[in-house]
């Protein structure tokens, strides 16, 4: 993708389907020669202008509004031509069609084609051109996808901050706060003759101090985001007819699972999504955890399994009309030690008590007590998984995330740590402070894209969709 980006593209800009209204987008040197061609007149730069689109003949092939955005006021940077006409997929087919044969068609002054090398868009290759042209960072661009792609409305509020810019400006922050470090370390070690101590004069330990605990709060808030945008995979697992089924009914707000009092009902994953406070939550119920001789069963077991070691929160189900029996407590003990096994360190398991309306026996303690059938409890099991997961009531503020910025913050926490470290000494290593603060500054960069491998921006822009 990248070895191309002078190329002209085209490509259509709306969803596939029917529609009322559907774009075709055209980004490149020249556009306006091919607007020429295809509208029969020359288009007054950033002002719609209702007219038909015609055909090579002369035909009409629909009527629309053509508008043209000069470079740089454009949304790449580069002229831009956008043909809105009637939404469906045959007109929009032909007006991509006219686009590609108008571009290749002679212009009669110079002999040359009106837009030599005019090809179809690939995925994100508008807002990746934004990015190479200065109009967008690499985590505004991502925050188009984001956008395009939130769940929720929260999702979505938080995708249209990060296109606005802060979390950028949080990051530039960070960065020239990082800079002004840099600087001292660097007068330091340059001028080492000097009796003035660059660094005890400046409070660099202080400035190093304030950074992390700046850097602390930005992560912080990307991990918020990064909760909208990816959501949480909660797996229901537990002895068969504890009541997985009707638990994912009942968060559903649905009857999308079968309930039945036969032991392994559920042979298979059923999945809903839902939103609890905003945040996009996966919930996946599973067949019931037991030895089986059933090979049907077997299998639904196994991938029971698969989903409970992908899980963000497990919701270990138990049945109080059944805590008394000794073999249930043996079983249910058998699968606690297994998803202690299985599961990675740090994913949560919630016991959830089900049946209260049914048992009068009470529940042991550290778990939720619900009852799946009649709904009490369940407000409570939300705001725990919420909790367990680490997301904030209605934070103020965030913006969408990726697991990339995630790390990168990370690792900026890391090697300020150990910049922290080699200021503690009394004999300051300040080489090797001087790297620690260089490579957290390129950690910075990569959210923005300052030090961007180009095999990474390919992966990021191909995940788009086409004719954005």
């Amino acid at each position: 993708m990248l070895a191309r980006h002078s190329d002209p593209i085209v490509a259509i800009a709306t969803a596939p389907g029917r529609g009322a209204v559907g774009i075709v987008r055209v980004s490149g040197p020249s556009v306006v020669a091919l607007a020429q061609a295809i509208c029969g007149r020359e288009l007054k730069p950033r002002e719609a202008t209702y007219l038909p689109f015609r055909d090579a003949v002369g035909q009409p092939i629909d009527q629309g509004l053509a508008i043209h955005f000069p470079a740089p006021h454009s949304y790449t940077g580069e002229d831009v031509l956008e043909l809105q006409a009637h939404g469906g997929p045959v007109v929009l087919q032909l007006l991509l069609a006219r686009c590609l044969e108008a571009a290749s068609s002679t212009n009669v002054l110079t002999g040359q084609p009106l837009l030599a090398r005019l090809r179809p868009a690939e995925p994100g290759e508008f807002t990746q051109r934004a990015f190479m042209n200065g109009k967008l960072d690499l985590a505004q661009a991502e925050a188009v996808a984001d956008l395009i792609d939130a769940s929720t409305e929260a999702a979505a509020r938080s995708a249209g901050r990060a296109l606005a810019g802060e979390f950028s400006r949080e990051v530039a922050a960070l960065r020239d706060a990082l800079i002004h470090l840099r600087m001292l370390v660097e007068a330091t070690l340059d001028f080492p003759e000097e009796e003035i101590d660059f660094l005890q004069k400046a409070d660099a330990e202080g400035r190093l101090a304030r950074l992390r605990m700046t850097l602390a709060g930005v992560l912080s808030r990307a991990r918020q985001g990064a909760l909208l945008r990816e959501g949480i995979n909660v797996v229901i697992a537990g002895q068969p007819n504890a009541g997985k089924s009707s638990l994912l009914n009942a968060l559903a707000g649905a009857e999308l699972a079968i309930v039945t009092p036969v032991a392994g009902t559920t042979r298979d994953v059923v999945r809903e999504a839902i939103q609890i406070e905003g945040v996009p939550v996966h919930v996946i119920d599973t067949a019931g955890l037991r030895e089986s001789d059933d090979e049907v069963e077997r299998i639904g077991i196994q991938r029971a399994w698969a989903q409970i070691e992908q899980a963000d929160a497990v919701l270990f189900l138990h049945d109080l009309t059944r805590i008394a029996a000794p073999e249930y407590i043996a079983a249910d003990a058998g699968i606690a030690t297994l998803l202690a096994e299985k599961l990675p360190d740090g994913v949560p398991v919630i016991n959830v008590w089900n049946k209260i309306d049914a048992a009068p026996a009470h529940a042991p303690r550290g778990g939720i007590r619900l009852s799946a059938k009649n709904g009490d409890g369940l407000d409570m099991l939300r705001r725990e998984l919420l909790q367990v997961v680490g997301w904030q009531a209605a934070p103020e503020g965030v913006y969408i995330a990726r697991a990339r910025h995630l790390d990168a913050l990370a690792r900026v926490d890391a090697h300020l740590m150990e910049a922290a470290a080699h200021m503690a000494r009394q004999a300051h290593a300040l080489d090797l402070l001087a790297e620690e603060l260089r490579q957290a500054q390129n950690a910075l960069g990569e959210i923005t894209g300052e030090f961007t491998a180009d095999d990474l921006l390919g992966v990021i822009f191909s995940k788009f969709c086409i004719g954005k």
